[in-house]
């Protein structure tokens, strides 16, 4: 018989930084997060080099997050 998760003590970990979420994916998403990334104004200070060299960082994830910028009017720091 099988048990329900609960029953057995298993707990879902929430993150709470919800920065960026629904507009790139997790793994560049964590990426940012261990560089102490949680905010545009702080994503600012890099070029968009330094960014492409993180883990989980692709063409897709940066053309939605520089779209996701321009909305904002934030831009990458020139290099």
């Amino acid at each position: 018989m099988a048990k329900c998760l609960s029953s057995i003590g298993a707990v879902h970990m929430v993150n709470s930084n919800d920065f960026l979420y629904g507009i790139i994916a997790l793994p560049a998403r964590r990426s940012l997060e261990k560089e102490k990334i949680d905010s545009l104004e702080k994503l600012s200070d890099y070029s968009e080099q330094e960014i492409m060299q993180l883990h989980g960082f692709g063409k897709n994830a940066m053309e939605k997050l520089k779209s996701h910028m321009k909305e904002h009017h934030v831009s990458f720091k020139n290099s």
